[in-house]
C-alpha cells in the first residue's frame, strides 16, 4: 500500500497531530482544504460548495483521512450554523465520491472521522457499540447522515472505515482546555446533574487509532473511536481539579444557565452516553492512555 496520505481538514486539532505523527513515522503527507497554506507537507484545494477539487492532491495516495467539517462547538447553533455543521460534512464526503469516481488514482482506503454523537445522547446506563442505531436528536441525525454520505465511497471497491471519535483531550485546545480553564480560576463545578458520561480519549491514542486504519484492512466500517474508561461529568471534573490542585466548592452549575449560555448546543455538556470500545480492543489496538487520569496527567503536568 502506497504510503502517501492525504488528510482533508488537516488544520484542526486531530489533523495537526495526526500530520506530526504520520511524518514521525515516515509517511508522505499532502492537505487538502479551501486555501491553499504554506506549511512542511504540500497543499492542495477544494470548494466543496462549488463541487471542485485539485485532482493533483491524488497522485500516488494510497489513503484519504477525511476530517473535514464546520466545528460543532466554534459558534452557538442558529439555523443557519446547524445547516453549515450538515453540509460542510455531506458535500465534502460527496465531493470525494464524486473525485474518486471519475479521476484516474491508487486510493484504497478511506478512513473517516464520524462522532458518538451518532447514538444521541442523555439514554442512561446504556453501553452503545458498533451494531447500535443512530439516535433521534440533531447531532444523531446530522451523523448519520455524514456516515452516509462516506459509505457512497466503499461502492468504488475502496475500503471505508468511520471512526466515531468521543470527546478529545488535548492541552492544546477543544474540550479539556474549555473545562480547565474555570478550575484553574478557582470556579470549576460539575454542570447540569454531573451524571452524564463522558466518552473521550487522548489525543495521541485518536490519532494511533486513524494509523491503525490506514495500515490494517480489516478495520473497516463503524469504530467507535473512545478510550472505554467512561466517566460521569462530575467524577471528570473532580479528577481534574485533583490534577490541577485546585479545590472544587461550587454548586453544580444549572441547566437553565447552560442553556442560557449555549443556547442548544448545551447539549453537548449536559448529555452524554457510554460508548464502548471493545471492537477496536478486539482489533489488537492498544491504549498507550487507557483511564482518565493517566491521560490527564500526561496532557497538563509539565514534564
Amino acid at each position: 500500500m502506497s504510503k502517501k496520505i492525504l488528510i482533508t481538514g488537516a488544520s484542526g486539532l486531530i489533523g495537526t497531530r495526526l500530520t506530526e505523527l504520520l511524518l514521525q513515522k515516515g509517511y508522505q503527507v499532502s492537505h487538502l482544504g479551501r486555501t491553499k497554506r504554506n506549511g512542511s507537507v504540500p497543499s492542495f484545494t477544494w470548494d466543496v460548495e462549488k463541487g471542485t477539487m485539485d485532482t493533483q492532491a491524488l497522485e500516488g495516495v494510497g489513503t484519504i483521512i477525511h476530517l473535514a467539517g464546520a466545528g460543532i462547538a466554534d459558534k452557538r447553533w442558529t439555523t443557519k450554523r446547524k445547516s453549515e455543521i450538515l453540509q460542510s460534512r455531506v458535500q465534502s464526503s460527496a465531493l470525494l465520491y464524486n473525485t474518486l469516481l471519475t479521476s484516474v488514482h491508487q486510493v484504497q482506503s478511506v478512513v473517516s472521522a464520524s462522532a458518538i454523537g451518532y447514538y444521541g445522547f442523555g439514554l442512561g446506563d446504556k453501553i452503545f457499540t458498533e451494531t447500535d442505531h443512530a439516535g433521534n436528536d440533531y447531532l444523531a441525525q446530522v451523523t448519520q447522515q455524514w456516515e452516509q454520505s462516506v459509505d457512497k465511497i466503499a461502492t468504488l471497491n475502496i475500503r471505508v472505515a468511520k471512526l466515531r471519535v468521543g470527546i478529545v483531550l488535548s492541552n492544546l485546545g477543544g474540550a479539556l482546555v474549555e473545562m480547565a480553564k474555570p478550575i484553574k480560576l478557582y470556579a470549576g463545578a460539575p454542570l447540569g446533574t454531573g451524571k452524564q458520561y463522558l466518552s473521550w480519549i487522548h489525543i495521541d491514542d485518536l490519532c494511533s487509532l486513524f494509523i491503525k486504519a490506514i495500515d490494517d484492512k480489516e478495520v473497516k466500517g463503524a469504530c467507535n473511536a473512545v478510550s472505554g474508561d467512561w466517566v460521569t461529568n462530575k467524577e471528570f471534573t473532580t479528577l481534574l481539579a485533583k490534577v490541577l490542585n485546585r479545590p472544587l466548592f461550587l454548586p453544580h452549575v444549572p441547566k437553565f444557565i447552560m442553556k442560557l449560555i449555549l443556547g442548544e448546543m448545551a447539549m453537548l455538556v449536559l448529555n452524554g452516553s457510554k460508548v464502548s470500545a471493545d471492537k477496536i480492543k478486539e482489533a489488537g489496538f492498544i491504549f498507550d492512555f487507557p483511564n482518565l487520569e493517566t491521560a490527564l496527567k500526561n496532557l497538563l503536568i509539565r514534564k
